[in-house]
């Protein structure tokens, strides 16, 4: 396995549990947003704020074509990094796609005091993420080679538990 890319919502735990199952996989850990802060000097929020999600979202696909190419990484991408079918393409081609999928209970228990995140500035959480979760779950099923539920148990477990569904994946397609 040379190239993973975790796909899924925010709070899902691409980050997170992303940094510990890259550490097991023995991959190179990048994350998809902080890339995309690197590369402009400024947070994802400040960006939306001056150009706009379609400006975030060219800067993010520029991104993202750099970055999947290279060997030897986990990528945690953004959540809303599948909304392009360019995307979708060049992360099904360049390395195994794992759907890290949550409920929205769960991102609500986790997001609950974020502030940074800019599609989250909304007075009704709820109802934002229920609409994102209707608009993108079939576009991350759609992408993911494998999916993995994540579950209320600590990002260590997570990863483990993540590392043996993808090392399965992989032995049966093998």
């Amino acid at each position: 396995m040379n190239r993973l890319f975790l796909i899924g919502p925010m709070g899902s735990g691409k980050t997170t549990v992303g940094r510990h199952l890259a550490e097991r996989l023995g991959l190179s850990f990048l994350d998809l947003d902080q890339e995309i802060e690197r590369r402009c000097g400024v947070d994802v929020s400040v960006i939306f704020e001056i150009e706009g999600e379609a400006g975030f979202r060219q800067r993010e696909s520029a991104a993202l074509d750099d970055v999947s190419r290279r060997d030897g990484i986990l990528l945690a991408t953004g959540g809303g990094s599948i909304l392009s079918e360019a995307n979708r393409r060049m992360l099904r081609e360049r390395g195994l796609v794992v759907w890290l999928k949550t409920s929205v209970e769960q991102q609500i228990r986790r997001l609950a005091r974020d502030q940074r995140r800019p599609l989250l500035q909304t007075p009704d959480r709820r109802q934002r993420l229920e609409g994102l979760a209707r608009q993108r779950d079939p576009l991350y099923q759609a992408c993911a080679h494998l999916v993995v539920q994540s579950a209320n148990i600590s990002p260590v477990r997570m990863a483990a538990r993540a590392e043996r569904e993808i090392r399965a994946h992989l032995d049966a397609v093998e």
